[in-house]
């Protein structure tokens, strides 16, 4: 019997330790890896993208949807002056609770804009995403994730016509469970 119930106990450890059901806020801050553009110009050139920076943060309490913006610069190879594209995007999300792993699947709507010295002959655009990130506990606390964000992305120009940047971005954060 005592067998038994130290079993029960060590396996309930390794199940709940981690779970998100007994944190009273979960914060998580990332970062993005990558951002490959799928979309054209208007001309159907590619655009490709040389670099990305930026910051994820996201907010929430455990059972209800949290909220979190990414705000991030993509320089676009081959551009002559450098041409960023600025995307900020605010987000719905929600952690499922599923002990052990930590899945998040969000949604999101905000803004994107070509920024350079030659640029005014864009309208701003805007910007719409679905996510999903994938994090493991590093110790009960902490979590490492990897997110995959599919954005989807259209800026008008002035004089007729209207550039496709959508495409993919990967992320890498840490999240904290209080």
């Amino acid at each position: 019997m005592k067998k038994i119930i130290l079993t029960m106990f060590a396996a309930s450890s390794l199940l709940l330790y981690s779970t998100q059901a007994f944190a009273l806020l979960n914060f998580s801050v990332g970062m993005p890896l990558s951002h490959t553009i799928t979309g054209k110009e208007s001309d159907g050139t590619e655009i490709k993208s040389d670099g990305v920076s930026g910051i994820f943060i996201q907010v929430g309490v455990p059972i209800l949807p949290g909220i979190g913006i990414d705000s991030y610069k993509t320089k676009l190879k081959d551009k002559t002056p450098t041409v960023e594209l600025a995307t900020m995007i605010y987000n719905l999300y929600y952690l499922l609770p599923i002990p052990i792993i930590n899945l998040t699947l969000g949604v999101g709507v905000g803004s994107t804009e070509l920024q350079c010295s030659t640029c005014a002959a864009f309208d701003k655009g805007s910007a719409s995403q679905w996510y999903a990130s994938f994090g493991m506990p590093i110790i009960p606390l902490f979590d490492l994730h990897l997110s995959y964000r599919s954005v989807s992305s259209k800026i008008k120009i002035i004089s007729g016509g209207e550039h496709d940047l959508s495409g993919n971005v990967m992320g890498l954060g840490i999240g904290f469970n209080f």
